[in-house]
């Protein structure tokens, strides 16, 4: 995910449509991010001093929970970092946000799919969508508002279904952005 400082931006992916998928699957997508998870961002960037000194904890003996990589560039500097895991609570927070923003946008590129050849399997992506967006696990709602209004505006969706999607599309569009 890269976002820059006026809020553009592009998330892209590579992974299985559903867990019963036996294709790898190219997802990208460009959204606007929200003023104030925005300015969390570069906040959070600058308490950080931009990756540019040591983020891993190095601790060995944590489980890997997968590699990430925090890259900040603009006129004056080019930096970036690796890390399993940091103690430093700037890059916990921001690791926080992007996942939670993942998260949605992930949701985002399920329902697209199950809108088109799965019908039937909105009413359980959806209630898994609205579970996680009630306990803060998912940000930037407003990034799959299109998805969502196209799931509610279309009558040949169960009405179960398209009052989720509503549900959803009305909570707060950048609700816990990892704050």
């Amino acid at each position: 995910m890269a976002v820059q400082g006026d809020g553009h931006a592009k998330y892209e992916s590579t992974g299985k449509i559903s867990a019963d998928s036996d294709e790898r699957d190219d997802y990208q997508t460009e959204f606007s991010v929200s003023d104030g998870t925005r300015a969390r961002i570069f906040q959070l960037a600058r308490q950080a001093h931009y990756f540019s000194g040591k983020v891993d904890s190095g601790n060995k003996k944590l489980a890997f929970t997968g590699a990430k990589k925090l890259s900040y560039s603009d006129g004056q500097q080019n930096t970036a970092a690796e890390y399993n895991y940091s103690s430093l609570q700037p890059v916990q927070q921001l690791t926080t946000i992007f996942q939670n923003v993942a998260a949605t946008l992930e949701y985002g590129r399920r329902l697209s799919y199950f809108h088109r050849y799965q019908k039937l399997a909105l009413d359980n992506e959806l209630r898994h969508m609205e579970d996680q967006a009630r306990h803060g696990e998912l940000a930037e709602l407003q990034a799959v508002k299109p998805i969502l209004q196209q799931i509610y505006d279309d009558s040949s969706v169960l009405n179960v279904v398209r009052a989720r999607a509503l549900r959803i599309m009305d909570m707060n569009p950048s609700s816990n952005a990892g704050n």
